[in-house]
């Protein structure tokens, strides 16, 4: 691994409280390691580095203070401790996605229609955040392409 890293470090103050949540739900869209309290990271690229830079400034407008930082671990350990922990939140989403694509499997074909929707959003949104992919990423996909499959042969028959 031994890449490079942009860190977020930052405080909110705690009232009033919706900034400092709408900060928080979008580093968890973001999907950041958190290396600690008031600093995450995301594997660096252009893309990560806009997204930080970007909740940097919101962190500014709601009366708070921050800095971006691109870094290297200091040690290749600490470097797949991290990636695995993120790798880790992503499986447990995937999951979760196929188990209600397997869920939907039973539905009438309107709701297994409207699931495979949802479902396929879920998977775009937790790709946006998967930057160590786990084996789960494609156990997920083929469940939602099962699903859609079922949902199309009903359809044309």
């Amino acid at each position: 691994m031994s890449g490079e890293w942009v860190l977020l470090a930052y405080r909110v103050p705690r009232q009033p409280p919706r900034p400092r949540i709408a900060i928080w739900r979008k580093l968890e869209r973001l999907g950041v390691a958190r290396l600690g309290d008031g600093l995450v990271a995301l594997p660096a690229d252009a893309r990560t580095r806009e997204h930080l830079d970007w909740v940097a400034e919101e962190i500014a407008e709601a009366g708070g203070s921050s800095t971006v930082w691109l870094a290297a671990p200091g040690t290749e350990a600490q470097e797949r401790q991290v990636a695995g922990e993120m790798r880790a939140a992503r499986a447990a989403e995937y999951r979760v996605v196929a188990e209600e694509a397997t869920a939907a499997a039973g539905l009438d074909h309107p709701a297994r229609v409207r699931a495979v929707r949802r479902l396929r959003g879920e998977l775009r949104r937790i790709g946006q955040r998967d930057y160590f992919p786990p084996p789960e990423r494609a156990t997920a996909r083929d469940a939602v392409r099962a699903l859609a499959g079922a949902a199309d042969r009903e359809e044309a028959r």
